[in-house]
């Protein structure tokens, strides 16, 4: 297991490239089993979830190849094997994404539910409830969900909340049902967008993604795909908010701004300079930053995959900031981290009150989460001495070489064994 060791005080300066979005890229990934045609998916990060992903297609009996610089060819074409165990599915929540094309490619599915960050409730009902709704016979049997349906059917089906993987299991499933599916209060995120680019591409018949509401026409067979996934939004958004922490001049190159609005929004109010330059987002501290307030909601919102990395921020602002966790109850593991460091936090239930101090001090301290370990990164990037990060095993599931990219832009960072 490795640690991070972070010497603060380095303004970070240069450009530096996204990577692929790892929540674009898994659900893509998964779309393979909805067709036996090869599917040829680009830009995939090398990134802790995809290698996990990986494992259990291939368990599953779908030929996967790795062609370098990103791009892996995938082919469910030989007998599958229609279950997911909990040994694969356990440290990745998305593996829970395997359910809905299974079932209706299939007819029936065994997956175990699922697992990943500790940051709160995040029932599987909602997937359940639309796949019901769509024919299907579910059961729960010693920690696993069967799913079984000689064929789905279209149907309607409102969700209680925007979930993005509701929406993105049903939306898969929907493809190869008989008849129209309608999606209402769908989420809206740009991930969502780019997994229907992808069914698309397959023959998939999909109209509204990206708004509340998709339609999906339901065909007998997919095609196959070559598809390249959308640059990582939250990702971009960390970078951005390096830069912004060390007052430094950072080009994120091949960020996508469109997709950033409410960050970039509040780091300029912030003080903060944003400007896009050349197919590059660029982020200048311009003096001392300011307090903001914060509540994350589904997108177009603030990200609650941002809250962790802006509270980061906030902890070294003049004033007070109030950030609050709309999404999920219990996504302030960081606080008592960053409290560690020096940062002046308290927690009142879905707040945390923010009292900018004038500097962070290093100090050994342990990610909880993956975006609770980016935000430690982070506040290390400004503060005094030496933070020793542990667990660092929370970050290689979402981010690719974060720290050679850090480091490119002149932070001193390095990886040790713990």
């Amino acid at each position: 297991m490795d640690k991070l060791l972070v010497c603060g005080g380095r303004r970070l300066a240069g450009e530096v490239a996204v990577s692929g979005a790892k929540n674009s890229a898994l659900p893509v990934l998964f779309a393979s089993l909805l067709t036996d045609q090869p599917c040829v998916v680009r830009n995939v990060p090398r990134v802790m979830d995809v290698a996990t992903s990986l494992r259990l297609l291939e368990h599953m009996g779908v030929e996967v190849n790795e062609e370098g610089g990103g791009c892996l060819r995938l082919r469910a074409a030989g007998p599958i094997q229609t279950e997911a165990p909990y040994r694969l599915v356990k440290t990745m929540r998305a593996s829970f994404l395997t359910l809905g094309p299974m079932v209706a490619r299939f007819g029936a599915a065994r997956v175990s539910t699922p697992g990943g960050c500790a940051i709160g409730s995040r029932p599987v009902n909602l997937h359940l409830e639309g796949l019901s709704k769509m024919g299907a016979t579910i059961s729960l049997k010693r920690g696993y969900v069967e799913a079984q349906a000689p064929r789905l059917r279209g149907a309607f089906i409102h969700l209680d909340s925007p979930s993005v993987g509701a929406t993105e299991n049903l939306l898969m499933a929907a493809c190869l049902a008989k008849g129209t599916t309608v999606i209402n209060n769908a989420a809206r995120e740009p991930e969502i967008v780019d997994l229907a680019r992808a069914l698309k591409q397959m023959g998939a018949i999909v109209a509204g993604e990206g708004t509340s509401e998709i339609a999906v026409e339901g065909r007998e067979s997919l095609a196959g795909m070559d598809h390249t996934v959308i640059a990582d939004r939250i990702e971009a958004g960390t970078l951005a908010i390096a830069g912004a922490i060390t007052g430094g001049d950072v080009r994120i190159k091949g960020a996508r701004p469109e997709h950033l609005e409410a960050l970039l929004g509040k780091l300029e109010e912030a003080g903060v300079a944003v400007t896009v330059e050349d197919a590059a987002l660029r982020v200048r501290g311009t003096g001392a930053l300011r307090a903001v307030d914060v509540r994350t909601q589904p997108y177009p919102g603030f990200a609650t995959d941002l809250q962790a990395q802006f509270m980061a921020l906030m902890s070294v602002a003049r004033g007070q900031s109030v950030i609050t966790e709309e999404i999920f109850e219990n996504r302030f593991m960081h606080v008592q981290e960053l409290v560690r460091m020096g940062a002046d936090i308290k927690v009142e239930g879905r707040n945390a009150i923010v009292r900018g101090v004038a500097r962070l001090s290093g100090a050994p301290v342990m990610a909880t989460d993956l975006r609770a370990s980016v935000c430690l990164v982070l506040a290390a990037l400004v503060a005094e001495n030496t933070t020793e990060i542990g667990r660092v095993y929370h970050l290689d599931r979402g981010y690719e070489r974060l720290e050679e990219k850090l480091g490119a832009l002149g932070a001193e960072i390095q990886r040790v064994p713990a």
